[in-house]
């Protein structure tokens, strides 16, 4: 399948970005101006959440029928990567298109869609993050046409650089410090509202791979977040992840809220040599020509899995890999064993997964000849 080159795709992990340029503002948000290079900022002002409180205390709860039935709902699923969480649709190269939209679902390789979107760059700049009525319209259209293909969909907040306190992408803005976390619980009490009244295979994820200056601020956020979509849907599913991008080595430090209705995830992109060699936002990039998969790399694949596993079993919730996969100008013949082992060693553990991502640099789909990768296909869900 032809590499397709995105600037920007989703975890720079260890690595800074590469390409961080200069942000337009948004028509619709005029007053909004750009950045570059690495935006920092301090914890929130005292007082600043006293809007938005944490969930009560309480012993800790196993997954509910409700939940499990969602992580199993999602297994074997794919990311609709590079298009709703570019800083604008289409800026990484890809739409939301009723192309891909056909490809899950009734008749589709598979039911389930891990959703990210960018909202935070669809938003206004105060405190309130008013998201642009015809972005949420997008998404509306985008999320209903695959629920109605009978897909069960996990809509997440993505890439919301300055909250990370990671350089913005060009055409990204940026906002006062001081009101961060007051739009991330801003957006999710509009996105909570909003989709109140849809059917149980809608699945929220409240952040996706918190990193950097929300490492010691995550836990609080996240229990204010959840308090948020509790309000307005207190059976959700909700999936929550660690800090230092969703690693698996992180997962002891994560305190969840007492709620049944929670499912875990993971990102697991080692060994990050391998399944990053070649790709152009990781600085510097990981060089070309690594096979898969010796003794070491192999340790590297399941040692991850095995923390992830064995806190599923000590909290009582499953644990989904949300994200997974190695970028297309790894070898062909070893990106091929990396597939196919990754999805062994998950099934040996019981993890569900799901795949990134569709139609880029990932991905298992070719936009441009409309056609499916089918080796990477077999080693993905063949026998």
């Amino acid at each position: 399948m032809k590499p397709i080159h995105l600037p920007a795709v989703h975890p720079a992990r260890r690595r800074l970005l590469a390409a961080a340029g200069s942000a337009a503002a948004l028509p619709w948000l005029a007053a909004c101006g750009g950045t570059r290079g690495s935006v920092t900022a301090p914890p929130p002002p005292a007082g600043a959440l006293d809007a938005y409180p944490p969930m009560p205390e309480g012993a800790p709860q196993p997954a509910s029928a409700r939940a499990r039935r969602a992580a199993a709902a999602l297994a074997g699923g794919i990311n609709f990567g590079n298009m709703l969480d570019a800083p604008r649709e289409g800026d990484w190269g890809l739409r939301a298109e009723p192309r891909f939209i056909a490809l899950v679902g009734d008749g589709g390789f598979t039911r389930g869609v891990r959703l990210p979107v960018r909202w935070s760059n669809h938003a206004s700049v105060d405190a309130a993050a008013t998201v642009d009525p015809a972005f949420f319209a997008r998404v509306d259209a985008v999320l209903d046409a695959l629920l109605a293909r009978g897909a069960t969909v996990l809509l997440n907040m993505h890439h919301y650089r300055q909250l990370d306190g990671d350089a913005l992408d060009a055409n990204e803005f940026a906002v006062d410090p001081a009101l961060l976390e007051q739009r991330l619980l801003a957006i999710w009490r509009q996105v909570a509202r909003r989709y109140a009244h849809h059917g149980e295979r809608l699945v929220f994820e409240l952040y996706n791979e918190p990193h950097g200056r929300l490492e010691p601020l995550w836990n609080g956020l996240l229990s204010r977040a959840l308090r948020v979509v509790r309000d307005a849907s207190p059976e959700r599913v909700v999936v929550i992840g660690p800090t230092h991008w969703n690693s698996a080595t992180h997962l002891p430090r994560l305190l969840l809220p007492s709620d049944p209705h929670l499912v875990l995830t993971v990102h697991h992109y080692e060994p990050f040599g391998f399944t990053h060699q070649g790709a152009e936002w990781v600085s510097p990039t990981p060089p070309l020509g690594q096979d898969c998969c010796d003794a070491t790399q192999r340790a590297a694949i399941t040692q991850p899995l095995d923390l992830a596993a064995a806190d599923a079993a000590r909290r009582g919730l499953p644990v989904l890999v949300g994200e997974w996969g190695a970028y297309a100008k790894a070898p062909r013949a070893a990106r091929l064993r990396y597939t196919r082992l990754m999805r062994d060693e998950m099934a040996a553990r019981a993890l569900p997964w799901m795949y990134w991502e569709l139609a880029a640099g990932f991905g298992v789909y070719d936009p441009a000849t409309n056609r499916f990768d089918s080796e990477l296909m077999e080693a993905l869900y063949g026998r």
